[in-house]
């Protein structure tokens, strides 16, 4: 479906999370009554007007002036502020309001830096941009007229000064309107505007994915100034998203700029003038010696010992008076190894040697070293000293001691080999995704409160969806009672007798004149077989007109029969019978006139 929208459409959906495109597809595939993908897809084709509508479905356009108004309240107080004092009186503000919608929020903040501006300050200074991909959104964002329930939450001298009432609701005064640019743009596509002092990006992350949303907070660490201002919604955290910002005010949801960090590399010249006077005097290289992960001792060729990086005097516990001394007045001349003995066999044959798993008891567990001994020369090639290294493999040690266990298990149970191979190879795979699990579980836990987030603007759409319904409802309900009425005034009105039946004979109106001739109630016959009513019409000559008319065959039969009315008078009744049709012409039922006139004598 996503790749369908995408080539015959135009948009792509594939950076939105899956799980709220498929809940959006499907409710408007319930809507129409259509089960399957391919079945919608078809459905799509013939239907212009339903890609409409399911653009709208999947573009929640939840949104409102001042939402969140805790939030806001610290933006008026303590950013909007902070941005005006950050530029000279004569520079320009720029917001940018991404994923704007209606335009809500886009207003919001202008009214918020026209309070704190005033009105002349806003119109030369002030440049907002709200963008959306939605672009009947967007045009309603431009016409900027509300209902009274959008901007309930407008405070009231705010609504007075900033709104018009028109005949649809408010509308946003046109010196507040004349600086807010609405345009389309996809955050993922399009580049991003630069320059920017505030960015209000509310509830728009959470619709994409983790990578889409990597991508799009670069685009937004590119647009805003240093010193500028990202204010996102109640949901969207971004602890874990990017380093690109750090947290102003995070219940609030307010962040800036992440600063430099201190220890960034200094200007090329710098470091090159700090290079040539650390290799002057020495210090770097013995900084870079001394920070060495593994231990590491020099002995010049008396055999003293005359460097040991910081490493080497932790695990050795050699202190700074213990340089200097011979070798052999140390312990570790004879642990963890013998070093004298390779040392003396270093000097029969100058080559560098490796002494590996050297095995040594530490604090009550076992430690173990790969030594290696190479020779120095000087530049004329004079020997003048020996390096070691002790490279702690204590882990590898320990992984490899478990796999030869691993691998004499396997060899004493030959049926169990396949399972087993199985169990080492996921265990390894787990092994390897413990720590991307470990990282991502914040991940997850953010892109749950996210997709709950979804959901209630989810739920809160369809509620205002019913709401639009429940009133069309009353209405038409209204509309009904009215019709009602009228028929029933009609009917009372007549001074002839009528009955309308339906198909089966049963009655189906029955007025107030009726009820005169025949002593019978509108109460007491609805519902009922005409034929089984009590009353002292004939009904025998009157069939033949009812089977006609409800067979289409006569517009107006018409039979005068003797009757006797409800005071037990003898009367000639005219009966004329007409068809009951429908809009479309079919015959629905039948319509009985009855007049009545005193028999001749009577």
């Amino acid at each position: 479906m996503l790749e369908y929208l995408r080539l015959t459409r135009g948009f792509d959906f594939t950076s939105y999370k899956r799980p709220s495109l498929r809940r959006r597809i499907e409710k408007r595939m319930g809507t129409v009554g259509v089960e399957t993908m391919p079945g919608y897809r078809g459905y799509l084709d013939a239907n212009d007007g339903e890609v409409h509508a399911l653009f709208d479905t999947i573009l929640i356009n939840v949104t409102g002036f001042f939402r969140d108004p805790q939030a806001w309240e610290y933006v008026s107080a303590e950013v909007i502020p902070s941005v005006v004092g950050a530029r000279a009186p004569d520079e320009p503000i720029r917001v940018w309001s991404a994923g704007c919608a209606t335009g809500e929020e886009a207003y919001t903040a202008s009214i918020l830096l026209a309070e704190a501006l005033g009105a002349d300050g806003y119109r030369q200074r002030v440049k907002i941009y709200a963008t959306d991909v939605d672009l009947d959104a967007l045009g309603r964002g431009r016409r900027a007229v509300y209902d009274e329930r959008a901007v309930e939450q407008v405070p009231a001298e705010l609504r007075e000064r900033y709104f018009e009432r028109i005949d649809d609701g408010f509308q946003v005064v046109p010196e507040l309107r004349r600086n807010v640019i609405f345009g389309r743009q996809d955050l993922l596509r399009d580049p991003p505007i630069s320059r920017v002092d505030l960015l209000v990006a509310r509830n728009t992350l959470m619709y994409f994915r983790g990578d889409a949303q990597t991508r799009i907070l670069t685009n937004f660490h590119f647009s805003l100034h240093d010193d500028g201002f990202l204010f996102l919604g109640k949901s969207e955290v971004l602890l874990t998203r990017s380093r690109l910002f750090v947290p102003v005010e995070l219940k609030r949801r307010v962040f800036a700029k992440a600063a430099p960090s201190a220890d960034a590399a200094p200007p090329r010249a710098h470091l090159e003038r700090t290079v040539a006077v650390d290799a002057a005097n020495g210090r770097l290289h013995v900084a870079g010696f001394d920070s060495s992960p593994s231990a590491q001792l020099v002995i010049d060729d008396r055999g003293h010992l005359v460097l040991a990086n910081k490493h080497a005097r932790s695990l050795f516990g050699i202190a700074g008076r213990d340089l200097n001394r011979p070798l052999q007045d140390f312990e570790l001349s004879y642990r963890p190894l013998d070093l004298r003995s390779h040392l003396d066999a270093l000097e029969e044959q100058a080559y560098p040697r490796t002494v590996r798993d050297v095995e040594w008891p530490v604090g009550g567990e076992t430690r173990y070293f790969d030594v290696q001994l190479a020779p120095l020369h000087a530049r004329d090639g004079t020997a003048i000293g020996v390096s070691m290294s002790f490279v702690d493999i204590t882990r590898f040690r320990t992984l490899q001691d478990a796999v030869e266990q691993a691998n004499e298990q396997l060899e004493t149970a030959n049926e169990e080999l396949q399972s087993t191979a199985e169990e080492l190879e996921t265990t390894n795979e787990e092994l390897q995704s413990t720590n991307e699990e470990l990282e991502t579980t914040n991940e997850e836990l953010q892109s749950t409160n996210e997709e709950l987030e979804t959901m209630n603007e989810e739920l809160q759409s369809t509620n205002e969806e019913l709401e639009t319904i429940n009133d069309e409802l009353r209405l038409r309900t209204d509309e009904l009672n009215g019709l009602n009425a009228l028929l029933e005034s009609i009917l009372g009105s007549l001074q002839s007798g009528v009955v309308a039946i339906d198909a089966e004979l049963r009655v189906d109106a029955w007025n107030d004149h009726s009820t005169e001739l025949w002593g019978l109630r509108a109460d007491e016959v609805v519902g009922q077989h005409l034929l089984n009513l009590d009353t002292g019409l004939p009904l025998t000559p009157i069939v033949p007109l009812l089977r006609a008319a409800l067979a289409g065959e006569s517009e107006d039969g018409q039979v005068v029969v003797d009757a006797t009315n409800r005071r037990g008078r003898a009367i000639r009744c005219t009966v004329t019978c007409s068809p009951l049709r429908d809009l479309s012409g079919a015959v629905r039922g039948a319509i009985l006139v009855m007049d009545a006139a005193p028999a001749d004598g009577g």
